[in-house]
């Protein structure tokens, strides 16, 4: 055979078959309809079929068609199932458009072709399917209807096949039921009536018999009538009490039939309508649903339930949705939902959410959807429902029946009727017969939900409410979250309703956090009632307004101070004192004068100091002192801007430019807030600054940059540490200390790794109560400095009793006196000591303290950037971001290791990352500021080359890259009739020659050092966003392939030529003439690189010449199919030359891409012949076979084979023996293996193993024997 095969590779080329008329490319296309008729991918299949219908409807020849049949016919049993539908569907639609083709004709061929009694045991299953998807598709040509004799056949022919249900399961009886759908009344009563009697008759044996009963039921009821019923099944309906158990037995055979799919049989919604129109549907639920499936354990039947319930919804009236919705499948379902919460669990939960967002879709009734929302919301678990309280269904209410519901939730706050909630309770807890939980208990749980499911409705935009509903649901939480009712008053709606069971603590406290977040919430809510298309597309949208033009959260205000002022009916739950309600009303009076400031000449600080100082003072019911503080922080700051305004009225505009804007005013106030460690405040911030984001000036952003600066002291920033505040002055000082104690712990630590030991021994008493390592080496360290000092203290107490050094002396001139007074002295010298040394520490925990708090400062302050970031994009401010963004990278990549502080750097690059450089919007002001722009270019690229760290040099690349993108703008509309290469040359304002110079600069760089922190990938994505810059450094890339340093960049310059050569955009750029010697340079450059190496030495050298072989096949491929006028001779012969030896036809990728390359020179890899091996060879080498259950010898322990005796004979395990079985011979045993275990392999010991050792080897040794 291989000589065959290698006659056949040698013999000479045919002759090219000359097709003139095109007959064989005609054949060709015809044919391959049916093999993409058989794809797997559907889209393929589906424009084969209206490809070959076409392509039939136009030939309008006998034979084709007659072909395509028959092609058509055999492809119905494919074993692939994609491609019979395929057929099955190219089937129908040819039988569908040529109406000349006889149905019964392609019958009796489907049934030659696919005969059941011919065919072999193992084609069974192929010619089961062929014969239904046959019947598919003359059910599927819409004719069949047309034909009542071959609709009979096709009838008997899937009864035939019914009885292959472990191939085709219930696909017969489904397609039958399908075909009833479509038949007319008269062809089912003269035609099939009578061919389906015999399974209408034991319609109670199967589910799919049972369903072709209901189906025709339902289609033809004059029909099957009563009478005919009783003659088919002896009882004139089909739910009764004498068909129930035989209808339950089927419901459950179906539920556990579609167990895996996880869906609704046919068979029980059929029954389901059948129970409605025989008037039995509470017989039915009662005894089939609950008595029946609900009896059984959790499984497959009461899914069944769930989803009949579900299905039933849109069918039933509003008594039977009472009885349905408050039985025992609704309290099972429930259970289910609470025991489904443990990981691993089917969650039936989404599947009711789908069935009652279809139900609430198609009602239109508002009383109905309110009375299944009512009952969902109803099914408790302990006083808690079961649905969680963001439903998502609610989206579908009409907004009556919303209005009617938040109603009903505000009374059930109120005053809950837990006794009319449907409660229920797990299995595990009714076994454990758990102690009941109280009513006040339950009350608290289902309080709980109900906040949330209010606050959900507000903030779920596609819930449809008007304005009154939504402050109608902030009223209710506010007065509930800070006020209670003394007195009911009719002023106050909310006063009105009593709570039955007074609101504990905890409950407030959620009510509380729920009222701050909708507020938050409301702060940013469109205005309602308003569609985004309607609004002027050039005006900004307006958020946190009614529809009047009033904020909401003024409008709260208002009511809240009108809860204040009714003493005698409503009492505040906080007292407040005279200055908290003095703050309260002179806030009051700022908003107003402001807005009346506003409605003579509006002004956006107006807008914005309203909605600060509302937001502050709302702050006053959760932490009034913080809140009066601030709003006295605020008024100052407003009347500064009041002030300057009305000096800019009297003074000429140079004269008052010292005076701050109002922007900047603002911003200092929203920095002075986020010192404060509240996570509301924080928002309150970032929602505030959203509004003043159009206004923000230069000035404003360097304040926030200098914030994020790190070379700015730390101190120099306001931070506020658990309510307690700090002048600039005071911090300034604190901050130099803290620098010089940072110096100071370099230092010591410097001075402290060589005498480390000394240091910790003589401070292990003074250590113990310490639990951080650092904190007592530090400690340590720090004596080391105040040793001395403390060494002269104490020779002056020594000195002072006229000490000397010698003891001896100074035993015989001190008397006991004496030592008592020196003793008093030392004590007090090492208490101060000791005090000092506390000190320190506390000074240091302080430090560190208020590191983290600077920290965390700064992640708040990253809030505000990326907000400008994201709503200004487009402003010239951007572009001073950028630097002092980079700084902070730098810095934080450099800087300590912290959790904090990475979670810092990682929001900062994120930020720079997406909002910046991948932002939606860039900066496009660069009307005369393209120098400065170039010099940051520089300066960024500059940069990048002297950094260290790669990851660092990739953020200072992509902000050069968005920086052209910058100069470049945008092409506008007017150079769209100019030649494509006129387009991609426009670069608007960039300096190509300068940013040329700079971007070639870098790349030798690159090129050229051995450690460079830029990279391939930062070219390549150069090359890819602008092709114009990639013209021009293509020639430097060219260059090094041969040029550069190192094989990795040499690796690297290919790629870069590659990405050069693949790119449409260059080509368009360059004139013919500039390609063809661009090929060619590259030519010459890959013929000198592969001169050079010829040996792959290791891992960087084979990484570059698969590179290098990976730019060859393109350059070959694309000189040949352009064709380039290039000389690849010189370069096909270098790779002729590679292969010399043979070294390159084994497998792997070099390999591969060498010989891909070979094949464009029309060089085939040639054919390895198989060279037989000796027997003798072959039996030498041959492993011995494995017994199976036992380890081979190699994985076996070496210890096992040392001599044992048995019977006074000593047997010794040679070392030729363990080779043979694969030991360090046979090259199985890894070279980490230690040196004893190979010594051991080689002993012989006189050491007698033990009886154990000696079972265990005496079979082995049998087995060596042999």
């Amino acid at each position: 055979m291989e000589a065959t095969m290698v006659e056949m590779e040698n013999e000479l080329p045919r002759p090219k078959v000359v097709d003139s008329k095109g007959i064989l490319k005609q054949n060709r296309e015809f044919l391959d309809y049916f093999w993409d008729i058989a794809k797997p991918e559907r889209e393929i299949r589906l424009k084969a079929v209206e490809s070959l219908t076409e392509h039939l409807k136009k030939a309008e020849k006998s034979d084709e068609l007659k072909y395509s049949l028959k092609r058509l016919v055999d492809g119905l049993s494919h074993s692939r199932e994609d491609a019979r539908s395929g057929y099955s569907v190219a089937l129908a639609q040819v039988l569908s458009v040529f109406e000349e083709i006889s149905l019964k004709s392609v019958l009796e061929q489907i049934k030659e072709k696919h005969n059941l009694q011919t065919a072999k045991k193992k084609q069974v299953r192929n010619v089961a399917f062929g014969s239904f998807f046959g019947v598919l598709a003359l059910s599927q040509s819409t004719r069949l209807h047309k034909e009542p004799l071959v609709l009979l056949d096709c009838i008997k022919l899937l009864q035939s096949l019914a009885q292959y249900r472990d191939h085709l399961r219930d696909l017969p009886r489904k397609t039958m039921v399908d075909i009833l759908s479509e038949t007319s009344e008269e062809v089912f009563e003269e035609v099939l009536f009578s061919a389906l009697q015999s399974d209408l008759t034991s319609a109670l044996s199967s589910p799919e018999q049972l369903e072709l009963l209901l189906v025709a039921m339902q289609r033809f009821p004059s029909v099957i009538k009563p009478a005919k019923l009783k003659k088919l099944l002896g009882t004139t309906a089909i739910i009764n009490k004498q068909n129930l158990p035989r209808l339950v037995a089927l419901l459950k055979a179906s539920a556990c039939s579609v167990k895996k799919e996880s869906v609704l049989p046919g068979v029980a919604m059929d029954l389901l309508q059948a129970s409605l129109r025989e008037d039995s549907f509470p017989l039915f639920w009662q005894e089939a649903i609950i008595n029946g499936l609900m009896s059984e354990p959790p499984g497959p039947t009461h899914y069944l339930a769930f989803r009949l319930l579900g299905a039933a919804l849109p069918l039933l009236s509003a008594p039977q949705l009472q009885v349905v919705l408050s039985g025992d499948v609704m309290s099972r379902y429930g259970e289910h939902v609470v025991s489904a919460q443990l990981p691993d669990r089917f969650r039936f939960a989404p599947e009711m959410e789908a069935y009652v967002c279809t139900f609430l879709q198609g009602c239109v009734e508002a009383e109905r959807q309110l009375q299944v929302v009512l009952a969902f919301t109803q099914l408790t678990h302990h006083g808690c429902p079961a649905v969680p309280s963001h439903w998502r269904v609610l989206e579908h209410m009409m907004p009556d029946a919303v209005r009617r519901y938040v109603d009903w939730l505000k009374e059930a706050f109120c005053s809950p009727q837990l006794q009319n909630c449907l409660e229920f309770s797990t299995r595990k807890q009714r076994e454990s017969q758990e102690p009941a939980m109280t009513k006040e208990a339950c009350v608290f749980r289902f309080r709980k939900w109900i906040v949330p499911r209010l606050t959900s409705i507000v903030e779920n935009q596609q819930i449809k409410k008007d304005e009154d509903l939504v402050l109608g649901i902030a009223r209710f939480i506010l007065f509930h979250a800070f006020f209670d009712t003394k007195k009911a008053t009719a002023e106050i709606p909310e006063t009105q309703t009593k709570l039955s069971v007074p609101l504990d603590s905890n409950t407030r406290g959620v009510t509380s956090n729920a009222f701050y977040s909708l507020l938050q919430y409301m702060n940013v809510l469109p205005v309602l009632g308003v569609s985004i298309e309607s609004d002027v597309p050039s005006r900004r949208r307006l958020l946190g307004v009614m529809a009047d033009g009033s904020m909401w959260v003024s409008c709260l205000a208002q009511y809240a101070n009108t809860l204040l002022k009714q003493d005698t009916h409503i009492r505040s739950v906080r007292t407040y004192s005279t200055e908290h309600t003095q703050a309260w009303d002179s806030m009051l009076q700022s908003v107003e004068s402001l807005r009346k400031k506003a409605k003579k000449s509006p002004a956006p600080e107006h807008t914005a100091f309203q909605h600060l100082l509302l937001i502050v003072g709302m702050q006053i019911f959760k932490s009034p002192e913080d809140s009066v503080e601030l709003l006295s922080d605020l008024r100052s700051s407003m009347e500064k801007a009041q002030e300057k305004k009305s000096k800019k009225k009297k003074k000429q505009a140079g004269e008052d430019s010292s005076e701050p804007h109002w922007v900047e005013v603002v911003v200092e106030i929203l920095l002075s807030l986020l010192a404060q460690p509240s996570r509301l405040i924080r928002n309150v911030c970032k929602t505030a600054f959203n509004r003043i984001c159009p206004h923000l000036t230069e000035p404003a952003l360097h304040a926030i940059l200098d914030v994020l600066d790190p070379s700015k002291d730390e101190g120099a920033v306001e931070v506020m540490d658990m309510g307690e505040k700090t002048t600039e002055e005071d911090d300034e000082e604190e901050e130099d200390e803290e620098g010089e104690e940072e110096e100071e712990d370099e230092e010591e630590e410097d001075e402290g790794q060589d005498g480390e030991e000394p240091a910790l021994a003589s401070d292990d008493d003074d250590d113990e109560e310490e639990d951080d390592d650092d904190d007592d080496d530090n400690s340590a360290m720090e004596e080391e400095e105040v040793d001395q000092d403390f060494r002269l203290e104490l020779m002056k107490v020594l000195h002072g009793q006229n000490a000397s050094v010698n003891e001896e002396e100074e035993e015989e001139e001190l008397n006991d006196e004496e030592m008592m007074k020196l003793d008093e002295r030392l004590e007090a010298l090492f208490r101060e000591q000791k005090k000092k040394r506390e000190g320190r520490r506390d000074e240091k925990k302080r430090v560190q303290k208020e590191k983290t708090l600077v920290r965390d400062f700064r992640i708040k302050v990253l809030d505000l950037l990326e907000v400008f970031l994201s709503k200004q994009g487009s402003s010239g401010l951007v572009l001073q971001v950028v630097e002092p963004l980079l700084a902070v990278i730098e810095k934080s990549m450099t800087s300590e290791v912290e959790q904090q502080e990475q979670d810092f750097l990682r929001r900062a690059a994120d930020i720079f990352r997406n909002q910046l450089c991948r932002g939606k919007q860039y900066c496009k002001e660069v009307e005369g500021r393209e120098a400065e722009l170039h010099e940051m270019l520089e300066r960024l690229i500059g940069r990048a080359q002297k950094l260290q760290d790669g990851s660092v040099a990739l953020y200072y690349f992509s902000a050069a890259l968005y920086l052209v993108k910058v100069l470049r703008g945008v092409v506008k509309e007017t150079d769209s009739t100019q030649t494509p290469a006129t387009q991609e040359r426009i670069m608007g304002k960039v300096d190509v020659a300068r940013v040329t110079s700079c971007f070639r600069n870098a790349l030798v760089s690159f090129m050229t050092r051995r450690k460079s922190p830029l990279t391939g990938d930062m070219f390549i994505d150069l090359f890819n966003r602008f092709p114009v810059l990639c013209v021009e450094l293509v020639d430097t890339a060219v260059e090094n392939i041969t040029g550069a340093v190192r094989e990795h960049q040499q690796g690297q310059a290919c790629a870069m030529v590659l990405r050069a050569l693949q790119s449409k955009e260059v080509k368009q750029l360059m004139s013919a003439a500039q390609w063809t010697e661009l090929c060619q340079r590259i030519a010459d450059q890959l013929q000198q690189s592969l001169q050079h190496t010829q040996e792959c030495k290791n891992k960087a050298v084979h990484d570059k010449m698969v590179k290098v072989l990976d730019l060859c096949h393109l350059l070959v491929k694309t000189v040949h199919i352009q064709k380039v006028d290039v000389n690849l001779e010189s370069l096909q012969n270098v790779l002729e030359s590679m292969n010399s030896d043979g070294c390159l036809q084994k497998a792997g990728q070099l390999e591969d891409t060498y010989w891909s390359v070979m094949k464009l020179f029309n060089i085939q890899k040639p054919h390895v012949k198989k060279v037989k091996r000796p027997a003798e060879l072959m039996e030498q080498e041959a492993p011995k076979k494995k017994k199976k259950g036992f380890l081979p010898e190699s994985k076996k322990r070496k210890n096992r084979k040392k001599p044992t005796t048995l019977e006074g004979k000593q047997t010794t395990v040679s070392t030729a023996t363990s080779g043979e079985g694969g030991g360090m011979e046979g090259g199985k045993k890894k070279k980490k293996r230690n040196k004893k275990r190979k010594e051991q392999g080689g002993e012989e010991t006189q050491t007698p193993p033990s009886s154990k050792k000696a079972k265990v080897q005496k079979p082995r040794s049998k087995k060596q024997k042999e």
